[in-house]
């Protein structure tokens, strides 16, 4: 399993040199357990305890609240190092890890619940994501309006409604659902805890990420009081909130670098060490063996440094947070594109033993996929880039 060293240059001092190594010792345990979680589809509740225990889910906590105020660029670096040991165990956190993150910038959730909430991340592990995605609307970042429905009543609302994709719902006790107002084009975020009229229906059984418990998530009649509603949209418009460009979406582009990661070391140690007795010495001293592992890593390089610089700058620019949508979704798209490329060469390099089950090749070949799903769209970014071009060509003719 991989060690934290001075030789990555995207570790810059002590503290980040601590969060790697976490995250480094935590990912060693994981990558024992990921091959019968993936074989079984079951949830690595024992990943989660051992976060739990080391600290690891309070990363994101603001100080003040007993956390330790992680910046993006180290959410980055952590969830990458993850994902090297099992990638449906960091996509899984990352919401929660991300979404924290983001709270203590946009200040969406009202203060009182927000502080309560760390409180419970600190002291007992509690962890947080937001469920969105319906089977009827598709992904939510295409703006279909939930069926879930909110209804109002006494002192609160009530929640009905499916929704699909609820990675963590086997594990979360609170989490945020999006709903519509009935009888109204409005839509709604609650804060909803586990209890009376919430269940999971375990339907994930999927090609990759098999272990991140992204079940359905049933909700009857629950009751969320009034002090849990996190926002209520007026004539189609958010309540005011500062704008972070989505920067906390980072750790699904780290997420899928550090399946990739995982695969390119076990493609070069299989380089190095494979001798067929048709050669003279490793594989890794055939030609085209050597363009494969130059390639990959040419798109690791480019697409590892692009994502840390955007994760630095949104870290150091505040004010132009909200503007960096797009250069946020082009990391994210190299990233999850080369990660992909990475473990294809890797398969081609190891050769047909790279389809074997006992091997764990197979499973990141799967597991990758998985990216090209995840918001942003490569769609949804390209339109970005174009818009951002021809906006400013605009204004330069002006």
């Amino acid at each position: 399993m991989t060690t934290t060293s001075k030789s990555d240059p995207f570790i810059r001092n002590g503290r980040e040199e601590r969060i790697a190594a976490l995250a480094d010792r935590l990912a060693a345990r994981f990558a024992e357990r990921a091959a019968e979680h993936d074989r079984v589809g079951s949830f690595p509740f024992e990943n989660f305890e051992e976060m739990k225990q080391e600290g690891y889910l309070g990363l994101p906590v603001p100080k003040e609240y007993g956390g330790d105020e992680m910046s993006l660029y180290e959410l980055v670096l952590a969830q990458e190092r993850l994902a090297r040991g099992d990638g449906s165990t960091a996509l899984a956190v990352g919401w929660h890890m991300g979404i924290v993150l983001n709270e203590r910038y946009a200040h969406a959730w009202p203060e009182r619940l927000f502080a309560s909430f760390c409180g419970d991340v600190v002291n007992r592990g509690a962890m947080i994501n937001s469920f969105a995605s319906e089977r009827a609307t598709g992904s939510p970042s295409r703006g279909g309006r939930p069926q879930t429905e909110a209804v109002p009543v006494e002192g609160g609302w009530l929640l009905t409604g499916r929704k699909t994709f609820s990675t963590l719902s086997p594990i979360l006790q609170e989490f945020i659902v999006t709903a519509g107002v009935t009888g109204t084009e409005e839509t709604g975020e609650f804060y909803v805890e586990r209890g009376e009229g919430v269940r999971v229906e375990e339907t994930w059984n999927t090609l990759g990420m098999r272990a991140t418990g992204s079940h359905d998530l049933v909700l009857e009649r629950v009751f969320v009081p009034e002090a849990h509603v996190l926002s209520i949209t007026v004539g189609g418009k958010r309540p005011p909130r500062k704008e972070t460009g989505d920067g906390w979406l980072l750790h699904i582009p780290a997420c899928y670098l550090g399946i990739a990661y995982a695969a390119r070391r076990h493609a070069l140690r299989f380089a190095l060490s494979y001798r067929p007795n048709s050669l003279p010495g490793p594989i890794a001293e055939l030609p085209s063996i050597r363009q494969h592992i130059a390639a990959m890593e040419e798109e690791f390089t480019v697409a590892r440094a692009y994502l840390y610089a955007a994760a630095d700058r949104w870290d150091r620019e505040p004010e132009a947070r909200a503007a960096m949508k797009p250069e946020l979704g082009l990391a994210k798209k190299l990233a999850t594109n080369a990660a992909l490329s990475v473990v294809d060469k890797a398969m081609r390099i190891v050769g047909g033993s790279s389809l074997s089950r006992t091997a764990p090749l197979e499973r990141l070949y799967r597991d990758v996929r998985a990216g090209l799903h995840n918001p942003p769209m490569d769609d949804t970014v390209m339109k970005l880039l174009a818009d951002r071009a021809l906006d400013e060509a605009g204004r330069e003719d002006n």
